[in-house]
């Protein structure tokens, strides 16, 4: 039924549930995942100038941490014996990107967590989850802590 899963993550707890979901059927349906970050590089706009000396101090703490939850997926699905491949990506909105690498891999379910970051970052990106739901064709699985 399914032979490509993305699995977006952002190292929150709720993504950490979604890859156990998605190892699962990627199991069940000897499935391959492919496994994104997705670094927002304007995450301070809109929010005035001042954060604006921020923004490189931001990009390199996001990009580590983006790197450290790839490496954290990847080794859960290699664990479970899952063909993985896995990628960080930049972009303006996170969902959009989402959808560009679901489109990209040829994905054909999404699996996601329904909440991830939280503080400043939520309140920039909005629901993420809502979003994908909203603006794809494609099946996706919304897991919930």
């Amino acid at each position: 039924m399914f032979s490509n899963i993305l699995v977006p993550v952002d190292g929150s707890s709720t993504a950490n549930q979604a890859i156990q979901k998605a190892a699962a059927v990627a199991k069940a349906f000897n499935a391959k995942v492919t496994v994104v970050c997705i670094i927002d590089t304007y995450a301070f706009t809109g929010v005035g100038t001042e954060f604006a000396y921020g923004q490189d101090e931001y990009l390199k703490a996001a990009t580590r941490e983006a790197h450290d939850s790839i490496a954290a997926a990847k080794s859960q699905f290699a664990a479970n014996g899952t063909e993985v491949t896995a990628t960080v990506l930049e972009g303006q909105a996170v969902y959009k990107s989402i959808l560009e690498a679901a489109e990209t891999a040829g994905a054909d379910l999404i699996v996601m967590g329904s909440h991830g970051r939280k503080g400043l970052q939520k309140l920039v990106l909005g629901s993420v989850a809502a979003q994908v739901l909203s603006h794809t064709h494609l099946p996706v699985m919304i897991v919930r802590e």
